[in-house]
């Protein structure tokens, strides 16, 4: 599978071209070895010469034997230089095709894997972890973006240098060749055994920081959830225990890599011991060995070992990038259900718009056991209303489902005029079906864009015209950038009813033929409403249309209405019928009726306040989708010159200090490796010079000190690689723990930044703190290693001869100054290219999370193609700096190739090869160390970053320790003068000047048109935010003055969209209270006030049933009651609902409505609500308007005032 990824016609080229250039240049040290081996025997002639000339004492022969060896000094070097230059051309030939094509596959499985994500069936979405997906996208194609670049060619060139050397060594000395090769097939099977290990751990790795990537999305998401009910000790062991997984593997996976090299290295040192033992034996025994052809074939295939010992590391990241490629491809070649991608099915081309459901069974494929429909026959002709009602959980909004195919029946069938509707073409079936939900999604881009969504070739003009239809195009002109405001991340900010508005005029953008609106009414307050309800009467003329509501007076004129119950219809009529019939549909309107009908106020609240804040304004105006993107790319532009703190790297240093025992016994046994190649180079020198007849004497000891040195390198690796990954995995550890901890601490407004978007939050989280690992452990001992290589070549080195040693010095600056070079260029890209693949991140988690939404839109393709521009273009500034990298690092090493050869001809021979190898060895062992040195200049990025993060001290502090605690709070609230504007939307005056207050045990209700404050006061009071000016008193303490975490544990929230985890019922509700741990008998308690047990006892798992992804396996009414239970659970002295029970039908309504009367006994209260039945009972009734109290008093007070409150009651009862 992982080959295939390259197989594609348009990069085929390119990469032919650099396998050729990366073969070519695998046969430069080959051929050095061989000008290497012939200068040797000049130099061991003219030695033998010279020695002999004087004896007989001719001093003209003596100069002349001088020219001579000059001449072919000379000779040799112009070799050297040829090599030089051929290397430096082929190898940046190479690594530019290779890096080309590896940028296009990457883009194009990032393509496929996205594609294939966006249009996978629904089913596949309820149990799969939507963080984990994103952290595919991000983690592990960048993991195979790294395993298929010049990582390939790189293995490829040594593999050609491994080739030439054996051939090489065969042709000038077979006997010694194969003596020095019986050692390869070990030196192959340990590789074998340590790639496969390898790519089984990665793949552990991975899917261990993939669940803790899930955690944290989940968390990041619901984040005033968490931090209202004080939920951030408990999120942050559930990651911290995810991560926990990732580490242990980590620090294995380190091992098993470092104990593989120590044991090639060990292999070569026995290769090297066996090979001067024999090859000493063959130039005594054999006339036609002489030094020289034992030095070619000893080096070709030495250095031919040695170059699979360097592939090695490449072949890591190749088995990493399979790893990795495995999960993915797994996705991308996943069958699809119901493929909305496909071309296939029938595309009629009339649609007249007649709908049926004939004996439609269903259950959910994440909960089989629980049938949903049983039995479901339904008729909707065409141009007609028809309205289903029924208590929650009845399988009102399943219908809508399983009609826009995001899932199919699994019994029974669905036509549409006569056709099974699986027979038709998925994508043309949702572009003819408008739909408005109950929580609408909006998309974090301009309010133009996202009403385009509906349609792709819609003109301005016709995006005002249906604003104007949906009645938004008011408040829209209002906006200081009006149609080009941005609504933020899921439309937050936006209140309810704006953003349902902003969805109606989306789905009637495309002029839809049937039209499915799931409770698009509930989150308005009465004025929109009675607006919006006009609109959509005027929309559904001429279409057919299936409404679910739970308020019947909306639905009266409907053609049909279809009562349900347990998953049928049970009867369907006109109203009147129906109100003859008495069946279900007359018991729902008669307790509506007793109720006085005024439920409305309420949804649009929670959200509305809760996010009056941050419409960061628009760039410009914003046409299409191409400038769109320009305008993302100018704001982060403007934002990417954040300032990063300068971080000394002592700093990111001291982060490993606990562990600094384990770095110190890395860095000695790095120092002790670092000290083996000199060691060598010395030995070496010692057997070259020595005379024929001496030579043989010594060379067993020799030999054998070889081998020894191959056991301190073995030795030293695996030290090194316990130590270092210790380190280093805890190092991880500790900062991706420290990070998630820093950002649940910082205050709420700082979410609301589009700078710190969820997706952009958790593509930081998952790449930061894995980078900075490789500034710290391993890279310390590659360090140190280096160092000591040098340092002990160059004592070596001028110990035996200095005037050579300084000549080669000469080129060390040379070295040093292309190496600064590379790392500073590295910073600038690295800093652009996380930009870049951060922008991506935040579409593909805004897309995946919104899937539904999506698809109902049928707009993957939109997606997609931003997700391409910005993962491209990441991918494309990466593959010019890698470019950059190779072209400087093939600099160094052309020069250092130059600056080997000149010696000088005065030493003596011994001397001069160990200088010469010495210092060819340290080169050769430095070149290692930097091809194997993860990126510093990525790193040092990345720990700025973290930094910053972990020194921004948030203006309002979670985990404060400050404050008061009150021994008796009794929840009397008073707001003083508040004024206040969102920080991210500073000139939208929300408050100006609210005074209210509430005492001990009373009930407050808040009421007032969509938009006005409401929810504010609510979040000012959780001190989400803090006000501008003025005060927010409890108990006449001014909040900012008590202990943070106890304010919030006396308080207990609902809201109106309430946020769930994915996991357990039970879990859920006691995540209530996270102080302590929560009986089962508590829960259960809280359950039956909140009056959802007996719902929860019919689950065949009870308690223990998963909700799903942000609770998608519960219907609207079931959450709700799940966030009353939770909120209950803390017995809190102060009880806010916000809008609590604007998404239940008539009979939950009563029901929870009953619950909340009774939770709010001796507790004071505040209420938001839209539906002012729900109010009339509350001590004191306060209307807002633009940010102030105009009236407050009982509901009889204020009635016979006859001002604001009496206009909003009549508009709702003539509803």
């Amino acid at each position: 599978i992982f080959f295939s990824i390259f197989v594609t016609e348009r990069s085929l080229r390119p990469i032919d071209v650099g396998l050729i250039a990366a073969v070519a240049n695998g046969t430069g040290l080959p051929l050095m070895i061989i000008v290497f081996g012939e200068m040797t025997n000049s130099f061991v002639l003219s030695g033998v010469k010279s020695n002999v000339s004087e004896g007989k004492k001719l001093k003209s022969d003596f100069s002349t034997y001088q020219l001579y060896i000059e001449g072919e000094m000379t000779k040799f070097a112009y070799y050297y230089v040829g090599i030089g230059c051929a290397v430096l051309i082929l190898s940046t030939i190479q690594v530019w095709t290779f890096l080309i094509a590896a940028t296009r596959q990457t883009a194009r499985i990032r393509q496929n894997f996205f594609f294939a994500v966006l249009h996978q069936e629904m089913a596949w979405f309820d149990t799969t972890q939507i963080g984990m997906l994103n952290t595919r996208l991000t983690d592990d194609i960048n993991t195979i973006h790294e395993g298929i670049g010049d990582k390939i060619c790189i293995f490829v060139q040594f593999f050609a240098t491994f080739l030439a050397g054996i051939i090489i060594g065969f042709i000038h000395g077979w006997k010694l060749t194969l003596v020095i090769l019986s050692v390869s097939p070990l030196l192959a099977a340990s590789a074998a055994v340590w790639s496969t290990l390898l790519a089984s751990l990665t793949a552990k790795e991975l899917s261990a920081y993939a669940k803790a990537g899930a955690v944290a999305e989940e968390i990041l998401t619901a984040i005033r959830t968490v931090v209202a009910f004080n939920g951030q000790q408990k999120a942050s062991a559930k990651y911290d225990a995810n991560l926990e997984m990732a580490r242990s593997v980590g620090v294995k996976k380190s091992i098993t890599t470092n104990t593989s090299l120590g044991v090639s290295q060990f292999l070569i040192f026995g290769s090297y011991a066996l090979a001067f033992w024999y090859g000493t034996n063959l130039t005594a025994e054999e006339e036609n060995y002489d030094i020289g052809r034992v030095l070619i074939v000893f080096f070709s295939v030495l250095i031919g070992a040695f170059s699979l010992g360097q592939a090695a590391p490449n072949l890591e990241s190749v088995a990493n990038a399979r790893g990795a490629a495995y999960e993915v491809y797994r996705i991308i070649n996943k069958k699809r259900l119901i493929d909305s991608s496909s071309e296939e099915g029938y595309k009629p081309h009339k649609l007249i718009g007649e709908i049926e459901f004939r004996n439609v069974h269903f259950s959910y494929p994440s909960r089989p056991d629980v049938k949903i429909l049983k039995g479901l026959n339904l008729k909707v002709q065409t141009g007609k209303t028809i309205a289903l009602v029924g208590a929650s959980g009845c399988g009102k909004s399943t219908t809508v489902h399983l009609l826009q195919r995001f899932y199919d029946p699994v019994q029974g069938e669905i036509t549409l005029d006569g056709q099974d509707i699986r027979t038709l073409n998925v994508k043309w079936l949702r572009e003819n079906i408008g739909i408005v939900s109950q929580e609408p999604v909006l998309f974090a881009t301009t309010i133009a864009e996202n009403i385009r969504y509906g349609r792709e070739d819609i003109s301005d003009a016709e995006i005002e015209q249906a604003a104007k239809e949906a009645n938004a195009f008011d408040f829209i002109s209002r906006l200081p950038d009006k149609f080009n405001t941005m609504v933020g991340e899921r439309g937050a900010q936006l209140s309810g009813g704006q953003k349902q508005r902003i969805a109606i005029a989306r789905a009637l953008a495309r002029n839809p033929k049937i039209l499915l609106l799931d409770e698009a009414t509930s989150a308005l307050d009465t004025q929109s409403e009675s607006v919006v309800q006009a609109a959509l009467d005027k929309a559904r003329t001429g279409r057919t249309t299936i409404v679910i509501a739970h308020r019947l007076s909306t639905i009266r004129t409907a053609d049909t209405i279809a009562g349900f119950e347990k998953g049928i219809v049970v009867e369907q009529g006109t109203h009147s019928e129906l109100m003859l019939q008495k069946g279900v549909y007359y018991s729902l309107v008669m307790q509506q009726v007793r109720e006085n009908d005024g439920n409305d106020l309420v949804e649009e609240l929670t959200l509305q306040d809760r996010f009056e804040e941050s419409v960061i304004s628009g760039r410009g105006s914003i046409r299409r989708r191409s400038s769109r993107y320009k305008s993302k790319r100018c704001s982060s532009k403007k934002q990417s010159s954040e300032n990063l703190p300068v971080v000394p790297y002592s700093r990111i240093l001291a982060l490993n200090k606990p562990e600094w025992l384990y770095v110190l016994l890395g860095v000695i046994a790095a120092a002790v490796s670092g000290g083996v190649h000199p060691a060598f180079a010395v030995i070496f020198g010692k057997i070259i010079g020595v005379n024929p007849e001496k030579r043989n004497k010594n060379t067993l000891v020799l030999s054998l000190m070889f081998l020894l040195l191959g056991v301190i390198t073995l030795a030293a690796y695996i030290i090194q690689g316990f130590m270092f990954g210790k380190s280093g995995e805890i190092l991880t550890m500790r900062l991706r723990s420290l990070s998630f901890r820093a950002l649940l601490q910082q205050e709420v407004g700082w979410y609301d930044d589009q700078k710190n978007a969820v997706g952009v939050l958790l593509t930081r989280l998952a790449t930061d703190a894995s980078q900075v690992k490789g500034a710290t452990g391993s890279r310390l001992g590659l360090m140190t290693m280096t160092v000591f290589t040098l340092l002990t070549a160059i004592v070596i080195a001028f110990v035996y001869g200095w005037q050579l040693t300084l000549l080669i010095l000469a080129c060390i600056p040379f070295v040093i100054a292309t190496n600064a070079a590379r790392v500073s260029s590295v910073s600038g890209h690295a800093a652009k290219d996380q930009k870049a693949l951060e922008e991506a991140g935040r579409i593909s988690t805004e897309s995946v999370e919104n899937i539904r939404t999506v698809a109902s839109l049928t707009r993957e393709e939109n997606f997609l193609i931003l997700g391409d521009i910005l993962g491209g273009e990441a991918l494309q500034k990466c593959h010019n700096l890698k470019m950059l990298k190779n072209s400087i690092l093939k600099v160094c090493f052309t020069q250092e190739k130059q600056g080997i050869v000149l010696p000088e001809m005065n030493d003596a021979l011994s001397f001069i090869f160990r200088v010469f190898s010495s210092i060819m060895f340290a080169a050769m062992n430095v070149g290692q160390s930097a091809s194997l040195a993860p990126d510093f200049g990525k790193a040092r990025m990345s720990a700025q970053r973290i930094f910053q993060l972990l020194d921004r001290k948030p203006q309002i502090d979670s985990y404060s320790e400050e404050g008061e605690k009150l021994s008796d709070f009794e929840g009397s609230i008073e707001f003083r003068n508040v004024h206040f504007v969102y920080p991210t939307r500073p000139e939208v005056q929300v408050l100006q000047g609210l005074n209210v207050k509430v005492n001990k045990g009373q009930t407050l209700a808040l009421v007032g048109s969509s938009g006005c404050g409401k929810s504010t006061s609510i979040q000012l009071l959780e001190r989400f935010y803090d006000p501008v000016e003025g005060q927010v008193l409890a108990d006449g303490f001014d909040t900012r003055s008590l202990h943070l975490q106890w304010l919030r544990s006396r308080l207990g929230l609902v809201s109106q969209e309430p946020i769930l985890f994915d996991c357990s019922i039970a879990e859920n509700i006691r995540y209530g209270d996270n102080s302590r741990v929560v009986s089962q008998e508590e829960i259960e308690e809280a359950a039956k006030a909140a009056n959802i047990h007996t719902f929860i006892e019919k689950l065949p798992e009870k308690y223990n049933t998963r909700v799903g992804e942000k609770g998608t396996q519960l219907s609207g009414g079931q959450k709700q009651r799940i966030a009353i239970a939770r909120a209950l659970v803390r017995n809190p002295a102060i009880l806010l609902l916000d809008e609590a029970t604007s998404a239940l039908d008539t009979e939950s309504e009563k029901i929870v409505q009953k619950a909340l009367d009774n939770a709010r006994q001796g507790r004071t209260c505040i209420v938001i609500a839209h539906r002012l039945t729900t109010v009339q009972t509350a001590d004191i009734i306060a209307v807002i308007q633009n940010g102030r109290v105009v009236e407050q008093g009982t509901h009889s007070q204020l009635l016979a005032k006859e001002g604001h409150y009496y206009a909003l009651v009549n508009a709702q009862v003539s509803n």
